[in-house]
């Protein structure tokens, strides 16, 4: 099933979770602690309302500032990703999220991929969503199926799906904050 098809057919749950997943695995862009969305994620756990989570996470980071590199789009999509969540978590509002972030995380990917041709890097934005991944850089592949990996655990197990959906985003978070290192270190070296 395509990952537009699992985004679909998700309940309020796996929407929360998508979008949140989403999220988790671009935190290391924000430079915000690996535990910062946990208490969001207690909440989906426990069918609380995260509000009061959402609230505490958005503040944790602080607010945009206008210093902040105007050119660092995947910065700016991460930092979207949270400001845009919804406090209400009905699937009304969830989906267009969740979907939103789907997007936003596919598109930080491919612009971090150092395999991605940098000139498709706006093309296709949705690319691999409807099902066809042949030509996706490898970050970009593998953020897709983590993406439709966590949908399909809360689809098949409900609230039981959640420790496995948050364990693929914590492993999708250490490659990103791997590429997200080792793309500084080119960057602070002589020659650069």
């Amino acid at each position: 099933m395509s990952l537009v098809d699992l985004i679909a057919q998700a309940d309020e749950r796996g929407l929360a979770a998508g979008g949140l997943a989403c999220l988790d695995r671009c935190l290391p862009l924000l430079g915000g602690d690996d535990e910062l969305l946990r208490p969001l994620w207690a909440c989906l756990a426990d069918g609380s309302d995260w509000a009061a989570a959402l609230t505490l996470a958005r503040a944790a980071l602080g607010p945009v500032e206008p210093a902040e590199p105007v050119g660092d789009e995947a910065v700016r999509l991460t930092r979207r990703m949270l400001e845009s969540a919804p406090a209400e978590r009905g699937a009304a509002a969830l989906r267009p999220w969740a979907d939103a972030c789907s997007l936003a995380s596919l598109r930080v990917h491919r612009l971090l991929d150092p395999a991605a041709d940098a000139g498709t890097a706006a093309e296709a934005p949705d690319a691999g969503r409807a099902g066809d991944t042949a030509d996706l850089p490898p970050l970009v592949a593998a953020e897709l199926r983590r993406q439709a990996a966590v949908l399909e655990l809360l689809a098949g197990h409900g609230a039981q799906g959640l420790r496995g959906a948050l364990e693929v985003s914590v492993e999708g978070r250490r490659v990103l904050r791997a590429v997200v290192s080792r793309r500084a270190r080119s960057a602070a070296e002589p020659g650069a």
